[in-house]
């Protein structure tokens, strides 16, 4: 704090004495890392200090340190499988308008909310019914329109996202077109059905344009809500699963547009995150469910993870295999205030609690409310345990999962200019080319929820973003290099968060997921 004529200059207390009654005009500097809080005594407000001095005065600066970043000590992330934002949560902003929390700007399903709606719910081409199974699925003047509707299984069969289906999701009559007409989800479902062995019930393709609301994922609903997502949030790549899982570890596919497996490449040399932390003394551990066997060995888990992609991976087993650890122990560190400063909790696939939709017609197939129901047991237990102050639990989606969604893909960056090296003859963009067929667009969008006591309530980003800005987050938190342009160009997701002025130090108490809906694949909705 200083003073017009220089009498008063300190970084705490000081004084001076006047004859007369001089007018004192105080200014306060904050310092790095802190800021200005106010004017108290003979000044108020956060506007310079004028104090006449005809009697004694006292008058004090407030200061506040300025929290960053640096307030998350624990970054933990999972992403669970295959589903759209419109599938998942574009009836969010109904929610908002059902239970009292104010409306803002969303960009949800256009229907909702029902009491103002801005649209009708839209619609793609169906089967033209002059065509059914065994003929594939003819899109003509004959088809009808499919609209979204809401579901009321919590079971579906798999539609498709790889490479083909995706880009047809983009534009049904020209997949490599610059336009994105989004009209081919339904005809690529419908195909993908009838070609299956034995097919699917859903040959006309409908159950990709249902959705679901907070009657069912009333946990997630919930959690979006109180804390933070995104309406501009996508997956990385317009492709299926295993390349997306790359981009999270690495920033890239190295050019694959399909699983190593299915091509017979080689593990990928790059490096991926967890080396990089490992080489910068930044602590980390993988989480991974037990299959059916129950065996929690490294080797086994490291079977179900997918740094099996990377050859570092290998250098995990083979170095660090006390970093590979069963989902037991996450709850154990989350309880005892144990967890790493990043953790990667993956996909419980082997015991069908990672909400992928069914990949064949059976008597039990996956549901989506008991995935939910686990993924709120990680984050509820790390709500309650001692690392909640200094923590953030990111949940995503690895890709749509073939789910209609309004929004189309965005312009990003190549992450390596590798253009896609393991297309199969006749696919998409190996005949003809386009903006979409080299790596710089992301995918679909997917949902997002942030848990942090630091999440700014009730927030919506509409920065657009692929999930690579996870490993963007920890690249600033812990003053890491980009693995590649891809996730150097992401933001850093920082904007979900107030340093500041914690909102959630005490969390709150979120309802317990319904698990009671009904599930079958026979027939729609």
């Amino acid at each position: 704090m200083t003073s017009n004529d220089s009498a008063i200059n300190c970084g705490q207390t000081c004084s001076a004495s006047y004859n007369g009654s001089p007018q004192i005009t105080l200014t306060a500097t904050p310092s790095a890392g802190s800021s200005f809080g106010g004017w108290s005594g003979a000044c108020s407000g956060a506007a310079t200090c004028v104090v006449t001095v005809s009697s004694n005065q006292s008058v004090t600066a407030t200061f506040n340190v300025v929290k960053d970043v640096t307030a998350l000590n624990h970054i933990v992330f999972l992403l669970q499988e295959n589903r759209s934002f419109d599938h998942y949560f574009g009836a969010l902003r109904q929610y908002w308008a059902d239970n009292g929390y104010p409306d803002q700007p969303f960009d949800g399903l256009p229907q909702f909310p029902l009491s103002n709606p801005s649209g009708p719910p839209p619609t793609n081409p169906g089967c033209d019914p002059a065509f059914p199974y065994p003929s594939d699925c003819m899109i003509d003047s004959a088809s009808p329109a499919v609209q979204s509707y809401h579901l009321k299984t919590m079971c579906l069969e798999n539609p498709s996202p790889s490479w083909n289906e995706s880009h047809v999701g983009w534009n049904l009559s020209n997949p490599v077109s610059p336009t994105a007409t989004l009209d081919g989800f339904v005809w690529a479902a419908a195909h993908d059905s009838r070609n299956m062995s034995p097919i699917f019930f859903d040959t006309l393709g409908e159950r990709v344009m249902g959705y679901y609301d907070g009657g069912e994922l009333n946990y997630y609903y919930y959690m979006a809500t109180q804390f933070a997502t995104s309406d501009a949030w996508f997956s990385p790549v317009m492709s299926r699963t295993a390349l997306n899982r790359m981009y999270l570890l690495a920033g890239t596919s190295h050019g694959h547009a399909y699983p190593l497996n299915d091509s017979g490449s080689p593990q990928l040399s790059d490096p991926i995150i967890f080396q990089i932390l490992q080489q910068n003394g930044i602590t980390w551990k993988i989480y991974v469910h037990p299959g059916p066997d129950g065996l929690t060995d490294p080797a086994s888990l490291y079977k179900q993870s997918y740094i099996q992609n990377f050859t570092y991976g290998n250098t995990i087993l083979q170095q660090f295999p006390q970093n590979i650890l069963p989902v037991a122990q996450y709850m154990t560190d989350a309880q005892n205030g144990t967890l790493p400063q990043v953790a990667m909790i993956e996909p419980a696939s082997e015991v069908a609690l990672d909400e992928h939709p069914s990949d064949t017609d059976t008597n039990s197939p996956p549901n989506i409310q008991p995935g939910a129901n686990y993924v709120s047991s990680l984050i509820n237990a790390l709500m309650a345990g001692p690392s909640w102050s200094d923590s953030v639990f990111i949940l995503s989606y690895d890709e749509f999962g073939g789910f209609y969604d309004h929004v189309p893909p965005q312009p990003t960056v190549s992450p390596d200019g590798i253009a896609p090296n393991d297309l199969f003859p006749g696919d998409v963009c190996t005949q003809v080319t386009g903006p979409t067929c080299d790596f710089t667009y992301t995918g679909y969008r997917v949902p997002l929820i942030v848990v942090s006591p630091y999440t700014k309530k009730n927030y919506v980003s509409h920065t657009v973003a692929d999930y690579t800005a996870i490993l963007k987050l920890i690249e600033t938190r812990f003053k890491l290099p980009s693995l590649t342009a891809r996730d150097a160009a992401q933001m850093d997701m920082t904007e979900f968060f107030d340093f500041n002025n914690p909102a959630w130090l005490v969390p709150p108490k979120p309802p317990t997921q319904i698990q009671n809906g009904a599930c079958y694949l026979d027939h729609l909705p």
